[in-house]
């Protein structure tokens, strides 16, 4: 095992992205006696969100307490070290012969963080960026009555007056799962061509509104949206609602390596979180989409790492 933990800059395995899928990697790497850096830039996508669902165990906690949490148990492993709000700003390939595969070059604010380090694998579980619609005080009730994910937190929001809000060419597909919830959702297209006239009719003999007029803003009270206001004046009360976003893949750190990705820019795997590029995997959502649920993702980070610590034996074995 390398002996970057006391004081050097090369480990077996360096991870990008401290959220579920990271932090559950590196859980069961240090567990094979891996050693092990977290590069966490410490800025979640669901920051937002006040409570987590789905979680066996930890149905309703906090997305923040969670981590912190995995972060204590992940204290009583000496070989795991944390990069707190540091970035990945480049990742190179090397000949593996002279030591680390990877070459991770880093950006923090915190102390006694080197310039790079080397690793024999890299697991990527940087996560997606989100863009909402730009409606002003979208944010203010974003992760506590609009939300983006359904299996998340339709449960609370059952029989409710509903919006769905987005842009995206997937929102018919949306309405009709979340109108196993409620049988008062309202489409809310925001001027665009999201929903077609076909679509429109087919959600309406469900009994699904469709509104195209632009959104001039949402109203409400702390957190508690209460309607959706539309260019003109007129008002649709609701109780809560979700949200499409549009994402983006973490990955600018990749530029110099060549390795396939999907349609939508993340990274291709295998179903073991392999990418094509031996010795880097992809957990989480940074990998091809899936559900976007903290179990998901933790999942694929323990399938990763149980996957990575084989391949490194065969490393080793091969040398």
């Amino acid at each position: 095992m390398p002996d970057a933990l006391a004081g050097g800059t090369e480990v077996d395995v360096v991870i990008v992205g401290g959220g579920p899928a990271g932090l559950s990697a590196a859980l069961n790497l240090a567990r094979a006696r891996a050693s092990v850096v977290v590069v966490d830039a410490g800025r979640p996508r669901n920051a937002a969100t006040l409570r987590s669902h789905g979680f066996l165990t930890r149905d309703g906690v906090s997305p923040l307490e969670l981590r912190k949490l995995a972060r204590a148990e992940l204290s009583a492993y000496p070989t795991v070290r944390f990069f707190d709000r540091t970035s990945v700003t480049a990742l190179l390939e090397q000949d593996s012969r002279d030591g680390g595969r990877f070459i991770a070059a880093l950006q923090g604010r915190g102390s006694g963080i080197p310039p790079a380090i080397a690793a024999r694998s890299v697991v990527i579980a940087t996560g997606l960026r989100e863009s909402l619609p730009p409606i002003p005080s979208l944010r203010a009730f974003y992760g506590m009555s609009i939300f983006s994910c359904a299996a998340c937190d339709a449960w609370e929001l059952q029989d409710k007056a509903l919006a769905l809000i987005g842009e995206t060419p997937d929102l018919t597909a949306r309405a009709r799962l979340i109108a196993r919830w409620t049988d008062r959702l309202t489409v809310f297209t925001n001027g665009s061509d999201a929903v077609d006239t076909v679509e429109e009719a087919e959600l309406a003999a469900s009994g699904i509104i469709v509104e195209r007029r632009p959104i001039e803003d949402l109203e409400g009270d702390r957190g508690a949206v209460s309607a959706v206001r539309l260019a003109g004046g007129d008002r649709v009360e609701i109780e809560g609602g979700f949200v499409r976003p549009q994402w983006h893949p973490v990955l600018d750190f990749l530029g110099g390596i060549v390795i396939e990705r999907d349609r939508f820019g993340n990274l291709e795997t295998d179903r073991s979180g392999r990418t094509s590029v031996p010795g880097l995997y992809a957990a989480g959502d940074a990998a091809s989409p899936g559900p976007q649920q903290l179990i998901v993702a933790a999942g694929q980070g323990a399938r990763a790492a149980a996957v990575l610590v084989h391949d490194l034996v065969g490393v080793r074995t091969a040398h």
